[in-house]
């Protein structure tokens, strides 16, 4: 039987196999530790309960049902549940090949379903309108050439933090972008998003700090935290009187949804955002639709406008 502290060091182990073997994000890495926080808490309210000793490999699938129910009842969605979920099916596969579990309680189990909601995206307009700003300061600057080049190439926002000066070719227009799984992929790299990347790089050699390897960095020459990048968007956001939510991942979708309206190339949109599956970026093939359907009940003579036919 493992003890509470058995249970911490399984979980650090685990993370750790994560970050160093599979290489995974430090912001996905956090997102597994929460969810492995959870079920350990869980575990700890069935020793309570139960009056004796649980322990992750006497966990049943009845319990993480139950698990499942009360963090569903507790205001939980689908998504987040099935996110649970896979992170503890993966916690106990480690668990089978490292330390000799017998099975997977988590096995088969399917989080309830949520209403499907797509990925918001700015329009065209509303994406000029939050990139184009004045330049007036060396931050104004370096803000200007990660937005532009997040919205130019589709980056995630740790794919953006961890760039060096010598993933980007201002000769060729490309980056060398590190996607999750620590797998490569080149992306173009637009003109406007260019011409700002080579003047940032300029004044980055004044500011970088001795042996910085970061391409973006802080006021104090230290590579930009995701918190910073995150921050700073939104406070743009505010300024250039964009009134949605704007992170840096709808700047993500934004390209996407774009450049699948321009091109209808979804196997180019899947590289260039560095999906494995094709199914994560047909999810952009229903919001170009949303956009084909508003053209069409716009134009058509034959649509239905105020209910009438």
């Amino acid at each position: 039987m493992t003890s509470v502290n058995g249970h911490s060091e399984l979980a650090s182990a685990y993370l750790f196999h994560l970050s160093r073997e599979r290489r995974l994000s430090p912001l996905t890495c956090e997102s597994y530790a929460r969810d492995i926080g959870v079920l350990l808490e869980h575990v700890q309210e069935t020793k309570k309960e139960a009056g004796t000793g649980a322990a992750l490999d006497q966990l049943q699938i009845h319990h993480i049902r139950r698990f499942v129910a009360q963090l569903h009842a507790a205001g939980f969605s689908g998504k987040s549940l099935a996110r649970m979920l896979s992170a503890w099916r993966g916690f106990y596969k480690y668990l089978a090949r490292d330390h000799g579990y017998a099975c997977n309680p988590c096995a088969g189990i399917r989080a309830p379903k949520s209403p499907k909601t797509l990925p918001h995206t700015l329009s065209p307009d509303e994406a000029a309108k939050l990139l184009e700003f004045p330049i007036n300061d060396p931050l104004a600057l370096r803000d200007k050439a990660m937005f532009e080049l997040c919205y130019s190439s589709g980056l995630r926002l740790a794919e953006l933090a961890s760039l060096k000066p010598e993933d980007v070719s201002l000769c060729e227009g490309t980056a060398r972008v590190t996607g999750k799984g620590g797998k490569a992929r080149i992306v173009p790299v637009g003109s406007k998003a260019l011409l700002v990347l080579r003047e940032w790089m300029k004044h980055r050699e004044t500011l970088a700090r001795p042996g910085e390897a970061a391409l973006f960095l802080s006021r104090y020459g230290k590579n930009i935290s995701h918190r910073s990048i995150s921050q700073r968007l939104k406070i743009l956001a505010v300024r250039q009187g964009v009134s949605v939510n704007v992170h840096p991942h709808v700047l993500r979708h934004s390209f996407a949804s774009h450049l699948l309206q321009s091109s209808g190339d979804l196997r180019a949109v899947q590289e260039m955002l560095g999906h494995a599956s094709i199914s994560t970026t047909q999810i952009y093939t229903h919001l170009d639709f949303q956009h084909l359907s508003k053209v069409y009940d716009a134009a058509h003579p034959r649509a239905r406008k105020n209910g009438k036919g």
